[in-house]
């Protein structure tokens, strides 16, 4: 795309100042026999309008099969990225639609890969799009932040190689051949996410701890560790919780695919996908999938160093916004109050609110698009990181929800983070597809107070659906839904590691905050295949009273449950209530419950 012309390179012509300018007509109007003239006289001039479109920055990589040593450039990201869990590096490689030969790409930290078609079959790699974990010593359970979609791959041995933990979305690909969920040496997984996607051989997932893949195609499946969950999945397996532990939903409830940068021409635009309900199967099977699109001049394209106040001045001025990779530091909310609007991440676009603030509010208006980026919290405790409509939001969003996917929170890791509660959901109706909010364990600026963040997700709003929600480590409650008729199809969570004693994490009269607490004044709740984990490494005697916790109620229901102690360090006394057997010894035995109530 050209980059709209600056006063850097417009012809420049001598310039009064204001006060320069109301001097000379003051002097002048009076001589030619008109009133003399007040400062009043001349309202302050209006702000210039923020332009739409333009580059996407330096750190998106944009190929064409004719683009030279394109290996080498994947090969020196890669370099930089491999390892670089907590680094500030942000890329994102666009391939324009043709056919690329020999290729193997090996993803790396805040790395997102991407065709540039309407499909995926638009941009073919003969070769692979590859994550592993050799940076690790075959441990893959910290293979997060990265991303691949809108590719069709032929795998140069037959089986693509996706081995990858929480935050690593696999969209929108057609793998023509198999795929392997798990590092080389069948080391450790512990993912992960597939969506409108086609995989015509065998998913071999081996290692890997749970699984969530939504609107999909399979040519089979290979087995199953804990927990593997299916919705809307041709080819998935029978429904067989817990031995082996599938659970599959023939269709999902509601769904929206994520936006997408393509091209048209030469121009690029941005696809939004139609909703769908009961949906089964991918949106692009048979042609061009459904939906409308918008040109990149209706988006402010955002760069690293750009402030708050400019990204609300482009939101007021009715652009959408497209954060190009890098990281931003804010120091007021990103606030979102028009309908229809679209905030797209590339690469991992980072926000950081100082001093306390929250990065991104939305208002209660129909169908926003939040997509692709990640929040990191600051130093300085922010009530809030996340706010999806406001305290005490009503309006009914059923024909137009919001969509909040691919949206990543961290607390703590790449620094000291806090927030008392990560991502709060007021809006009716709003669909949370796929998330990873994360106190982190690891990292820099971790310890029980250092990282400090009581709840991960709050649920307020009425009619909300979750479809693939891993949220990990919370101080108090990991998940605490109080609205009414909500669902969750997949939930993954471990219990804050670093609790230093049983009385740290005392709820009254109860041993442990519950991973996914549904108030006591809710009637109707509904959830599938979801489990919680605990490794009281600091504490190993610390005990939980169960991971889940609800209303006994007709209308309050769960299906597929699951707690684990991994290794024993802590256990749990019940799987959901006073429901389920303890976990016990070392073995790592999940402890199940098939339906509840």
């Amino acid at each position: 795309m050209p980059t709209p012309p600056t006063d850097a390179t417009a012809p420049r012509t001598p310039r009064l100042s204001r006060r320069g300018v109301l001097a000379a007509m003051a002097a002048v109007l009076p001589a030619a026999g008109l009133p003399a003239l007040t400062s009043r006289a001349f309202a302050a001039p209006a702000a210039a309008a923020l332009p739409g479109g333009g580059d996407l920055g330096p750190n998106v990589l944009v190929f064409d099969p004719a683009t030279p040593d394109i290996q080498g450039r994947l090969d020196e990201i890669f370099h930089r990225q491999e390892s670089a869990q907590f680094g500030s590096g942000r890329y994102q490689l666009l391939f324009k639609p043709g056919t690329y030969n020999g290729l193997n790409a090996q993803l790396g930290f805040y790395t997102s890969i991407a065709g540039l078609g309407l499909s995926p079959d638009d941009t073919a790699f003969n070769g692979d799009v590859t994550v592993d974990a050799g940076w690790f010593n075959g441990n893959a359970t910290q293979n997060f932040w990265r991303s691949a979609e809108n590719l069709a791959l032929r795998p140069v041995n037959g089986t693509n190689r996706w081995a990858v933990a929480q935050a690593a979305p696999f969209r929108r690909m057609h793998v023509r051949g198999g795929l392997n969920l798990s590092p080389d040496g069948y080391g450790w997984a512990s993912g992960g996410y597939i969506a409108d996607s086609r995989i015509d051989g065998a998913v071999g997932p081996y290692s890997q701890q749970q699984w969530y893949t939504r609107d999909s195609s399979v040519g089979g499946w290979n087995n199953a560790v804990w927990n593997m969950v299916f919705s809307g999945v041709e080819g998935a397996p029978a429904q067989s919780f817990p031995d082996p532990p599938y659970t599959t939903l023939d269709t999902t409830p509601v769904s929206r695919e994520k936006p997408f940068l393509y091209l048209d021409g030469a121009d690029y635009r941005v696809f939004l996908p139609e909703k769908r309900t009961h949906a089964r199967g991918t949106t692009w099977g048979n042609g061009t999938p459904r939906g409308s699109s918008l040109p990149l001049g209706q988006f402010y394209v955002a760069k690293p160093g750009v402030d708050a106040a400019t990204l609300n001045a482009a939101l007021a001025q009715g652009l959408h916004l497209l954060l190009t990779p890098g990281i931003y530091h804010l120091d007021r909310a990103i606030e979102v109050r028009r309908a229809h609007t679209v905030v797209l991440g590339l690469g991992y676009a980072t926000l950081v609110p100082d001093n306390g603030v929250t990065a991104l509010k939305v208002a209660d208006v129909d169908g926003v698009r939040l997509a692709g980026f990640l929040i990191d919290a600051g130093p300085v405790n922010s009530a809030t990181l996340l706010e999806v409509g406001p305290e005490g939001a009503s309006a009914s969003h059923a024909d137009h929800p919001t969509t909040v996917q691919d949206v990543f929170i961290r607390i703590g890791g790449a620094g000291a983070g806090k927030a008392t509660t990560s991502m709060v959901i007021n809006s009716n109706h709003t669909i949370v597809d796929h998330t990873w909010v994360w106190r982190a364990d690891h990292g820099d600026g971790v310890g029980w107070e250092t990282n400090r963040a009581d709840y991960g997700v709050r649920v307020n709003g009425d009619d909300v659906l979750a479809t693939g929600l891993f949220v990990e480590h919370f101080n108090k409650y990991d998940v605490e839904w109080r609205g009414e008729r909500g669902r969750t199809v997949f939930f993954q969570n471990e219990k804050a590691y670093d609790a230093p004693d049983q009385a740290a994490v005392q709820n009254g009269s109860t041993k442990g905050y519950a991973a996914y607490k549904i108030a006591d004044a809710v009637t109707t709740h509904e959830g599938w295949g979801l489990g919680s984990y605990c490794f009281y490494n600091v504490d190993p005697t610390i005990r939980q009273d169960h991971g889940f916790e609800a209303p006994d109620k007709p209308g309050v229901k769960f299906h597929d449950l699951l707690v684990a102690s991994l290794g024993g360090k802590g256990q749990y006394e019940h799987v959901i209530n006073g429901v389920g057997a303890a976990t016990s010894g070392t073995s790592t035995v999940p402890s199940t419950v098939v339906s509840y109530p």
